[in-house]
């Protein structure tokens, strides 16, 4: 069992998955407000007689964070973990954008110095 896996992700994301889920959202560079849709979109289309079962916010940044780093996978199993466990999907995507920022590196093109 990892450690620094269950108390860095798992724990946090157990008490408080809203949370986790706004500090993926913002750590892959999208707004951080993003995943409140997933809370709140349900109970707008449920009042409009539309059912809601899949989770915009999460599934859209999970197929993005799939498409960005080139993960396998489909959009089938995407839409079943999204449905299904939520919070699992939160916790992958953090675990995968964490994983990806230790081992990326920055390349920064600087122009020559003009002589005077």
């Amino acid at each position: 069992c990892d450690l620094v896996l269950w108390f860095g992700v798992l724990l946090p994301g157990f008490w408080c998955c809203p949370c986790l889920a706004c500090t993926v959202s913002g750590n892959f560079g999208e707004n951080r407000c993003l995943p409140l849709c997933d809370i709140f979109s349900p109970a707008i289309t449920a009042s409009c007689g539309i059912p809601l079962c899949v989770p915009p916010a999460g599934l859209a940044m999970r197929v993005a964070i799939r498409h960005r780093y080139n993960i396998k996978g489909s959009l089938c199993k995407d839409i079943c973990v999204s449905c299904f466990c939520e919070w699992c999907s939160w916790c992958q995507m953090h675990r995968e954008l964490k994983q990806r920022g230790q081992n990326s590196t920055a390349i920064v093109n600087v122009p020559p110095a003009r002589g005077m």
